[in-house]
């Protein structure tokens, strides 16, 4: 078994003692409730304390004044309101032996003026802000008082509330960072030019913050590692801001960011470039690279990865794809695209108690949504056997794993196979349950996650077309000149497209949409469009994909603009659609009059995590549940959460 001595380490930072080197860094979760760290907040941070991090910042971008914007639903710290919030996100944290600190700033430009309470945003100079649209108001001489007020109380609010420290952001182009930058930067008085009066602002800033909390309050720096942008502070340029800070004596760590945050292409990381495994974690920490290693997203993952590698079960950690859920959606939550409990802790355990009764529970469908099913069965203490038609487990996973870039995927299937595995499923591959097979096993539950099947144009010509899961699963190779249809707007669409490409094809992505993949999280659209453009594919929005015909050897795609009306065609040697899934769900209602419930959920109940009590048949002998594809067409976030919430309290 590998060793991870270094990570199991102690850590002195000033005067506290951190059990281990890992740590979670600030970042913008989603779950404030106007403006606050309220409960379900508090249970997010709680669990990864719970489960044995070593140090835990929260609150990423809190905003300390109220003309900061809250632009990624975070934490108001400019009112004393926030206090009682404060006070027992310390307590929780702090009752699982975790260390806690705030981030803290000012989002200057990077924000909206209509956002909160339409004031002006602010910069060191006039100049637009390109990921959140606005201008800036240059900011005059009674405006920096206020602002570095702001931030001295702001840090006094986390001290009176208990926690261990704050750490106030100057990256990504925040206020303090727009001055640091002389991309943004273009004033002529004492707070432009050099550096050193680049940098006066956010010394400034620190040495108010000092004055007001005193020397034994910790406060660190979040600072870029390299701006990665024309015009903007090199590596080099960062050296010397790091080195600049760290002489002023008034920090006492920093965290270092990579990227200058004007594009939605940049993601904050700490002392790391993205590690979520603990082999490089580490060698990180082992060969003196760093002193505490950050493993956010790996905790969004898996918030018990420093228990489990306590107790000597690092097989069991549930790692990181990469996948960038939790980033592109987390307005709606913070969510990880396969752990349903994460940003949920107060209605899903992220461990489920075991059942009062063991029951006998049948899981039609090996895709992630049955394996999750499977998998929460057992750990609830259940039999389960588990029907999967295909020679191999993962259901779509196994076409998303062949995506440019996605590869990563396949790592959520094989750590839930483990887990299903290890657990004593009898998993049976290669067979398609049959009604009478199902009902044989006698089941108590029977779970439906059976996925679905492309959904197929209604035009003429249809037949004419190829779905991306034909290209994307290797049934159909691409053609040399390819027309992608994308009507759902989420990554199997513009996925295709960039396969497609990454072959050499010539590639036109057309959308009804504003823009082609308008669902796919603003992160992966990054990604996506600059290979896309890179591959000279075309895109072309607000058009329906109308018709087809074959014209000699060559096909042609009818398009129509989704304003006007007015149609126009497309050569092209093949046509793919990409159109969501219509469920496979034969099986479920060949079930349905022999369960106890027909199928039905009680949607209250669910939401509220309280069993399923609904009786529509008496005769039935068990109850029937559809998840993922197999009830409608979703994604992977939301199969697996089906089954994790009707499994946790049945």
């Amino acid at each position: 078994m590998a060793s991870y001595d270094a990570l199991l380490k102690p850590f002195r930072l000033k005067n506290i003692v951190l059990r281990n080197r890992v740590m979670s860094t600030a970042h913008a979760s989603g779950l404030a409730e106007d403006g606050m760290p309220a409960a379900t907040y508090q249970a997010y941070h709680g669990e990864k304390a719970r489960g044995g991090i070593g140090l835990t910042i929260f609150g990423g971008s809190s905003s300390v004044a109220i003309d900061s914007p809250l632009t990624f639903n975070q934490i108001d710290m400019s009112h004393d309101r926030v206090l009682p919030h404060l006070e027992r996100m310390a307590e929780v944290t702090h009752r699982h032996g975790a260390a806690v600190m705030v981030q803290i700033t000012h989002l200057g430009r990077r924000g909206n003026w209509r956002n909160r309470h339409w004031l002006p945003i602010v910069g060191p100079s006039a100049s637009r802000e390109i990921a959140h649209r606005s201008f800036a108001k240059e900011m005059e001489d009674f405006d920096f008082a206020r602002i570095i007020k702001a931030f001295a109380d702001a840090a006094e609010r986390a001290q009176k509330s208990g926690l261990d420290g704050v750490e106030v952001i100057a990256a990504a182009h925040h206020l303090i960072d727009s001055f640091l930058s002389p991309a943004v930067n273009e004033r002529t008085d004492r707070y432009g030019g050099s550096l050193e009066n680049r940098a006066r602002f956010g010394l400034e800033v620190m040495a108010a913050i000092r004055d007001r909390v005193g020397p034994d309050f910790i406060v660190g720096m979040r600072i870029s590692g390299d701006e990665m942008v024309a015009g903007g502070l090199s590596a080099a340029d960062c050296v010397e801001v790091a080195r600049l800070f760290a002489a002023s004596g008034l920090i006492d760590f920093l965290s270092i960011y990579q990227g200058s945050g004007d594009t939605l292409a940049d993601l904050p990381i700490f002392h790391a470039s993205g590690i979520r495994d603990l082999a490089t974690a580490n060698r990180a920490v082992a060969d003196g690279h760093v002193d505490l290693i950050a493993m956010t997203r790996a905790h969004i993952a898996d918030p018990h990865i420093m228990a489990k590698l306590r107790d000597g079960r690092a097989d069991d950690i549930r790692q990181c794809v990469g996948a960038n859920y939790c980033a592109d959606f987390a307005g709606q939550g913070g969510l990880c695209i396969q752990n349903p409990a994460t940003g949920r802790e107060r209605s899903l355990p992220h461990i489920l108690p075991k059942a009062a009764r063991k029951k006998r529970i049948v899981v039609a469908g090996g895709g992630v949504g049955g394996l999750e099913a499977a998998r929460c069965a057992l750990q609830r203490g259940h039999d389960v056997v588990l029907y999967e038609a295909a020679p191999e487990l993962g259901g779509q996973l196994n076409h998303a794993k062949r995506v440019p870039k996605r590869e990563s995927l396949a790592g959520i299937v094989r750590w839930l196979e483990q887990q299903v595995r290890k657990g004593g499923a009898d998993v049976r591959l290669g067979e398609s349950a049959e009604a009478e097979q199902v009902l044989a096993e006698a089941p108590d539950a029977v779970f439906i996650a059976t996925g679905g099947r492309p959904r197929r144009p209604d035009f003429e010509g249809r037949d004419l077309c190829v779905s991306s899961w034909d290209v994307i699963g290797g049934t159909v190779e691409p053609g040399q000149n390819v027309l992608v249809y994308d009507e759902i707007g989420l990554q199997p669409g513009i996925g295709c497209a960039d396969l497609i490409a990454s072959r050499g094809s010539e590639v036109e992505l057309v959308s009804p949409d504003r823009m082609v993949a308008e669902e796919t999280g603003a992160t992966l659209h990054v990604g996506y469009l600059r290979r896309l453009y890179g591959q000279a594919a075309i895109m072309t929005p607000n058009a329906m994909l109308v018709g087809a015909y074959r014209e000699g050897n060559r096909l042609i795609a009818v398009l129509r603009n989704l304003y006007t009306g007015e149609e126009e065609e497309r050569e092209a040697d093949q046509i793919v659609f990409e159109l969501g899934t219509l469920p496979v769900d034969d099986l479920y209602q060949a079930l349905r009059p022999r369960s106890r419930n027909r199928g039905e959920v009680d949607y209250d109940a669910l939401v509220e995590g309280a069993p399923q009590n609904v009786v529509t048949n008496p005769d039935g002998a068990f109850d029937l549940f559809r998840v993922g594809d197999a009830l409608f067409s979703r994604n992977v976030h939301a199969a697996m959460y089906d089954s994790a919430r009707l499994m946790s309290a049945l």
